[in-house]
Order: structure tokens, then C-alpha cells, then sequence
């Protein structure tokens, strides 16, 4: 071993260095062992106990999770929060992708377009909220004032339990689109010109070099989108808080795990069974990320 460098698992290291990296890595490494590992852990043991009117919590052991399996309101929120996933990513992907292979042509104002595109991205989800619900809005809304000039009559958006969920899925495709159509854009700007040269003296069509050149060469961005999309879906609160009030009769047919964890622990003060219910969400984002991970090699190209 050469003096001065440190053995870890096998790979030597040079002592100086590996200080010196350390030490650039240390604010980045306490903040996550502050605001992440120590509170991840306090829920995990919080899970377990009972909390009290007014502070203070018993230690219940599994009950909040037997709790859980055979509470109907948790059973409906996850079966919710998975039905937005399962509609919201795949239609988030397949629609940035197709925006974004248009974008990225060069036709005159493609600038303009971006920034339009972009727009959801940056925008508050307080505003992004309120204006979707104007627009749904039964009496006055634009969407059903569309669709009054065409003969048809509009539905109750957010409150008729039939629609509330299609309305919660239009809005959070459209929230998704902006940050999905950027990374689409930037992974395109990668795939080299020759490529569809090549394709061209084949004489592939547009809709060939698509399916042939531009979706292999773009699938580590989409895992990468699909990934996040589907975390973010997951664990979606804001919108479903936003858009649909305490008194609303369609809040059931909305409601998500995140949100029943916030009706538990800020307004029934049961912040145990909240924390359960935190940690089932967890496990499953977990194991959809796994399987995610498990199943890539044979559809990503890298």
C-alpha cells in the first residue's frame, strides 16, 4: 500500500483526497441525515404509538397497521392514488414526448413554444389549482361553455364523483408536461443527425425513424421521467387539497394517501396512524421504483 492511502472495501484511496472530499460532501451529507434519515426514522418509530389529545403517545406496537388493512378509507385513498398514477405517467410520458419531438424541429417562433410549454413547470400550484377549478366550474367554466356550443351538456367536474377524478387526472398531465418536455428536449439534442441521414437514404418515413431511432435512443431520459413521474404521482397532496374542499361530496373519490396522512395527522391528531399510513405509502413508491429498476435493462438502451 502506498503511504498515505486508506483502504475501503477494497479500493485505496488517498488519504488527503478523501478528506478533501469529505469535507466539500459534508454540508450536503448533514442535511440529509437531518432533514431526511432522523426524521424518516422518527416517523418509522411513531408508527408504533398512540399520540394523545394534548401531546405525549403510548407505544401500540402493530396496531396501527392492523388498523390499516382493514380501514375502508385507506383501502379507497390507495386504490385512488393509484389510479391517478396509472393514468397520469403514462399519459404525462407518451404526450411531453410527442410535444417535444415537435419542438424540437426548427419551424419559425420554436422559442416562443418552448417557453409556452414550459410555463406549467413554473407556475404555483396554488394558481395552477385555482384556474383549473374556474375553468371546470359547472355554471361559468370555459370547458363546459366549449362544450355547451357543440351540444353538449357539461358535467359537474369536481363534485359529481363520476368525473372527479378524470378532472384531477387533466390537471396533473398538464402540471407534469412543462419539466417532461424539457428533458425530452435536451435528451433529443443527443441523438446524432447521422442517425436519421442514414434513415433517410433508407427511405424511413418520419413515423419509422420515431419508433426506430428517436424512442430507443431516448428511453434513459424516459426512465428517468418515468421514475420521478410516478414518485411525484404518488405522492400527490397539493391539487386534491387545492381543488377539492373538506364538504366536497366528490372528496372520496379523490382523496390519496398523502392527503388522508394530512387528515390524520393535522386534523384528527392521530399522528400514529398517520405515520403507518406514511409508511405503507413509502414502501409501495419503493417497490414500484425496484421493480422499475428490475425491468429497465430490458427496454432502456443506453
Amino acid at each position: 500500500m502506498k503511504k498515505g492511502a486508506i483502504t475501503i472495501f477494497g479500493k485505496k484511496y488517498d488519504k488527503e483526497g478523501l478528506f478533501t472530499a469529505i469535507l466539500f460532501a459534508s454540508p450536503l451529507l448533514l442535511g440529509i441525515l437531518i432533514f431526511y434519515l432522523i426524521p424518516m426514522v422518527q416517523n418509522a418509530f411513531y408508527s408504533f404509538t398512540q399520540w394523545g389529545q394534548f401531546g405525549g403517545y403510548t407505544f401500540t406496537g402493530l396496531a396501527n397497521y392492523q388498523k390499516l388493512l382493514t380501514d375502508p378509507t385507506v383501502l379507497s385513498a390507495l386504490k385512488n392514488t393509484i389510479t391517478y398514477a396509472v393514468f397520469t405517467v403514462p399519459l404525462g410520458v407518451a404526450i411531453s414526448i410527442v410535444i417535444a419531438v415537435l419542438l424540437n424541429n426548427k419551424i419559425k417562433g420554436i422559442s416562443f413554444y418552448r417557453v409556452i410549454y414550459f410555463l406549467p413547470a413554473v407556475t404555483m400550484t396554488s394558481a395552477v389549482a385555482m384556474i383549473w377549478k374556474w375553468m371546470f366550474n359547472s355554471e361559468y367554466g370555459i370547458i363546459n361553455q366549449l362544450l355547451s356550443m357543440i351540444g353538449i351538456a357539461g358535467p359537474n367536474w369536481l363534485t359529481d364523483s363520476r368525473w372527479a377524478m378524470i378532472a384531477l387526472v387533466m390537471v396533473g398531465v398538464w402540471s407534469s408536461l412543462g419539466t417532461s418536455i424539457v428533458l425530452y428536449l435536451a435528451g433529443l439534442q443527443g441523438v446524432s443527425s447521422s442517425f436519421y441521414e442514414a434513415a433517410d437514404m433508407d427511405g424511413a418515413g418520419p413515423i419509422r425513424k420515431f419508433f426506430s431511432i428517436t424512442l430507443p435512443l431516448l428511453t434513459p431520459t424516459v426512465f428517468f421521467n418515468l421514475i420521478t413521474s410516478l414518485i411525484s404521482a404518488l405522492q400527490v397532496y397539493d391539487l386534491i387539497f387545492l381543488m377539492y374542499s373538506e364538504t366536497n361530496p366528490a372528496l372520496k373519490s379523490v382523496q390519496s394517501l398523502s392527503y388522508l396522512f394530512y387528515r390524520n395527522a393535522f386534523v384528527y391528531n392521530d399522528k400514529g396512524y398517520a405515520a403507518a399510513i406514511s409508511v405503507v405509502l413509502l414502501l409501495i413508491t419503493l417497490l414500484i421504483t425496484v421493480i422499475n429498476f428490475r425491468f429497465q435493462k430490458k427496454w432502456v438502451h443506453y
